[in-house]
């Protein structure tokens, strides 16, 4: 016996529910955060608006009704923390099983006699680099003739600009 489509289309979000990758999760995180920063904005101008309550009653109804607005503002904040601190244990429960890698590993590094310092890559990785490195190499040659183009138009330009002040100099 089949289930029939939507129950088995329920069951598959349910799965795609439990199994969120670490990039998504990272995304949420970073919405949470935005959320939590704006909130404290809002907190922060509620704050500034409110009056202190020292005797002088200005309309008590206003002072409340922001009152009311801080405590939910507070309680949605503290809300988006508990949230974020799941996010956040839920990427170091996906990431426990990887090797830490240092940054400076993650960028290849090319000496200046043209030798690697990752000296363990395979045939397959060297391909595309050795492709991807003469590509760079080509654009930075180009680039080098640019700039030298750009540089005798800023020294014509300089004589130019040099020979029409003198001759103003000399008419005055």
């Amino acid at each position: 016996m089949t289930t029939p489509p939507m129950v088995a289309f329920a069951g598959q979000q349910a799965q795609a529910a439990r199994d969120v990758n670490t990039a998504s999760l990272c995304r949420i995180g970073q919405e949470t955060v935005q959320d939590i920063v704006l909130r404290t904005m809002e907190i922060f101008q509620l704050l500034r608006n409110m009056q202190l309550p020292n005797g002088v009653t200005y309309h008590p109804s206003t002072h409340q009704d922001r009152l009311g607005k801080l405590q939910e503002h507070l309680r949605m904040l503290s809300v988006l923390f508990r949230k974020l601190r799941l996010v956040y244990d839920k990427c170091n429960e996906n990431c426990t099983g990887l090797d830490p890698v240092t940054p400076e590993q993650l960028i290849p590094y090319v000496e200046e006699d043209g030798s690697s310092r990752h000296n363990e890559r395979s045939a397959s990785q060297a391909r595309p680099e050795t492709e991807e490195r003469g590509e760079i190499l080509e654009v930075n040659k180009k680039l080098k003739q640019k700039n030298q183009q750009l540089k005798q138009i800023m020294d014509q330009l300089r004589n130019l600009i040099w020979e029409i002040n003198s001759m103003l100099a000399v008419r005055n």
